[in-house]
C-alpha cells in the first residue's frame, strides 16, 4: 500500500511537471525546460517510462540531459531569463500590489538569477 502512494505522488509529480511546461510552450512568461527536468527528475522516481521518453525527445531532450549530465544552461537561456525577469520585476513595482510583494519576488528573482547564471554554459 505504502509503495503505491509513493508511486502516485511520483507519477502526479511529473505529470504535473509535465502539464506546467506544456503550458509554457504557449505562455511565454512560464518557463518550459525547468518543468521538463523536474518532470524528468519525478519520472526516474516513479515513472521510468516517462522518464526516458522526455530524454529522447527531439526538441527538449538534450536540455534535460545537459542539466542532468552537467548542470548546464546555454547563455541563451540565461539571457532569456534574466531579461524576463527584470521585466517581471519592473512591471510587478510599477502595479499596485502590497510593497512586501514588490520588495519579495524582485528579490527572489534575483537570487534565482545569480544561481542560474553561477551555472555553466556548456
Amino acid at each position: 500500500m505504502k509503495y503505491s502512494l509513493v508511486l502516485i505522488f511520483w507519477r502526479a509529480l511529473a505529470l504535473s511537471c509535465v502539464a506546467l511546461g506544456l503550458a509554457g510552450i504557449v505562455l511565454p512568461i512560464l518557463p518550459t525546460v525547468p518543468f521538463l527536468i523536474a518532470a524528468a527528475w519525478a519520472g526516474g522516481k516513479g515513472w521510468p517510462r516517462l522518464e526516458q521518453w522526455l530524454l529522447e525527445h527531439p526538441r527538449h531532450g538534450p536540455a534535460i540531459r545537459r542539466w542532468r549530465d552537467h548542470r548546464a544552461v546555454p547563455r541563451r537561456a540565461k539571457v532569456f531569463a534574466v531579461v524576463m525577469m527584470t521585466l517581471s520585476s519592473v512591471m510587478l513595482l510599477l502595479s499596485a500590489v502590497a510593497l512586501w510583494l514588490k520588495v519579495l519576488v524582485p528579490a527572489v528573482m534575483l537570487v534565482v538569477g545569480v544561481w542560474l547564471c553561477r551555472h555553466p554554459e556548456r
